[in-house]
């Protein structure tokens, strides 16, 4: 097809397969975990390290994977403060991440500013080599961390205290997990958008959940649905051209509006 000779979407199509096979890991442990608005949270926090790196003149992914990872940690070490609450850390990482966003923007320059509008809108034409390669090498981590952790995050996901009992080192894994989460955002969001970026990692997942109820089952099926919806939005936003993270997100939506309708007359069956 005549959108496959342009090299940005190459490379579009080339991050949105890496993204789609491990946004359901990633998107499943946050959901068990009920920590589904953390990568939300990453995400507008994520903004403040874009920012800073427009106003430094520093690439701005570097400053947004510095700020990710020390907003992972930080809401791990709220999260402990607060146990039982794990959400008053997420508020407060979210207000904290936005206020510090919006006034490192009111220093940047006018033409900087449209820059900044591609990480919060998303846009295609942003992805590069290395983004490609920083995604590959994410991937790979992703899935063989889970490979190797699978039953210790299973563990972890569903019980902490018995994980603690079990021996296993239970802060360590948890942060692990946030960090992880934090940088796959931060590298995401060119393509899909601040805004959506959350969805995008969660949505597969959850579509997924609901058909299938086996821990495999559902990162499997996740990553077929995260292929489908991923291609799926990218076709339709070149053929349309609407932005890429909001028609990717819509076509999720669609999936996951559907799956429920095929819930609800099977079960009626």
């Amino acid at each position: 097809m005549e959108m496959f000779l342009y090299g940005f979407m190459q490379r579009a199509f080339q991050a949105s397969t890496l993204i789609a096979i491990m946004a359901p890991i990633l998107g499943l442990l946050l959901i068990l975990r009920r920590q589904s608005l953390m990568a939300d949270t990453l995400s507008h926090v994520s903004l403040a390290g874009v920012a800073l790196g427009m106003l430094l003149n520093i690439n701005p992914t570097l400053t947004t994977l510095a700020i990710v990872i020390l907003a992972a940690i930080g809401i791990e070490y709220l999260r402990v403060i607060f146990k039982g609450y794990s959400e008053i850390s997420i508020a407060i990482l979210m207000a904290t991440g936005m206020a510090v966003a919006l006034v490192l923007m009111s220093f940047v320059s006018g033409k900087q500013n449209a820059s900044v509008e591609q990480y919060l809108f998303g846009s295609i034409i942003t992805i590069n080599d290395e983004q490609i390669l920083i995604l590959l090498a994410l991937a790979i981590i992703v899935v063989l961390l889970y490979l190797v952790f699978r039953k210790p995050l299973y563990v972890l996901t569903f019980d902490e205290d018995t994980a603690h009992t079990a021996g296993l080192p239970v802060r360590m894994m948890s942060l692990m997990v946030s960090v992880i989460t934090g940088v796959a955002i931060s590298v995401v969001m060119p393509i899909t958008g601040s805004l959506l970026v959350s969805s995008i990692m969660i949505l597969p997942a959850a579509i997924s959940m609901r058909l299938v109820h086996t821990f495999n089952g559902v990162i499997l099926l996740g990553i077929g649905i995260g292929l489908t919806g991923m291609y799926g939005g990218l076709f339709a936003s070149y053929q349309y051209g609407t932005p890429p993270g909001a028609t990717i997100t819509l076509v999720f939506v669609a999936m996951f509006i559907l799956t429920s309708i095929y819930k609800v007359i099977a079960e009626k069956k």
